[in-house]
């Protein structure tokens, strides 16, 4: 009757895994043998585990990354001249806690979209907030956001994510409102939180891209300044499938 209250109790704290794993050891002939300090890290262990799987899944639902990608999982052939040293580092997460950028560049179907991806699944994987978006989406939901009057809730959630991964950037040249608005959500992070940024376009023609010039120095200087940089070079990764269209491999 004891332990039906002690786990009645348990699940009404929102401790089922504990109270789980408590009703386990009971039964377990096997745990009679075990000290008290022992069966307890189990059940902290137990518990533990839980709430973390349960913060990574919120945290990648919340992050909704356009691929399912790892970074152990990255090729490393030989004409891609991707340099192992320095994802090794970028992978310890610590540009990010020092609100450094890291710009990707490369031609299509080099991995770019993949590698974003992976760092915001590396960074999810450390309990940093993150979130992607491809730019031309992102220009849409503000200009949508400043006619439904949710804009500042909008910048509100941009400023708070601590990694912004912007895909597709430089696909469209940016009239001045779009400028303007790129350039909020960069002033807002800058030297306060981390943005990766993945471009088709090598960073010496990023200017072209803003109609205001003006506007292109100020984000181009917030968003260049002290950014890591990866190059990825040779040939697409994209192994097309005629019934599909085509897959992005890593």
């Amino acid at each position: 009757m004891l332990n039906q209250q002690t786990i009645e109790k348990l699940s009404w704290m929102h401790m089922a895994t504990f109270a789980r794993e408590y009703k386990r050891q009971m039964e377990d002939p096997s745990c009679a043998p075990l000290t008290f300090d022992e069966r307890f890290g189990m059940l902290v262990d137990a518990e533990y585990t839980s709430r973390q799987n349960r913060s990574l899944q919120n945290l990648l639902k919340k992050a909704k990354l356009r691929q399912n990608a790892c970074l152990e999982d990255v090729s490393y052939t030989p004409d891609r001249l991707i340099n192992r040293d320095q994802i090794r580092q970028l992978s310890t997460g610590m540009w990010i806690h020092e609100k450094h950028n890291l710009i990707l560049t490369g031609a299509t179907g080099t991995g770019k979209s993949y590698f974003a991806c992976a760092f915001g699944n590396m960074a999810c994987r450390q309990g940093i907030k993150t979130r992607y978006f491809r730019v031309p989406r992102l220009l849409t939901d503000l200009a949508i956001a400043r006619g439904d009057g949710s804009y500042n809730k909008l910048m509100k959630d941009l400023k708070g994510t601590e990694l912004l991964l912007l895909d597709d950037w430089g696909l469209n040249t940016l009239d001045p409102l779009a400028c303007r608005d790129l350039l909020e959500v960069v002033e807002d992070r800058y030297e306060e939180r981390s943005t990766l940024i993945a471009s088709q376009l090598p960073v010496s023609s990023w200017y072209e891209i803003f109609q205001d010039s003006t506007i292109a120095d100020a984000i181009l200087d917030r968003l260049v300044h002290s950014a890591y940089r990866i190059e990825l070079s040779g040939a697409s990764r994209r192994a097309v499938k005629p019934e599909m269209g085509g897959v992005a491999l890593s």
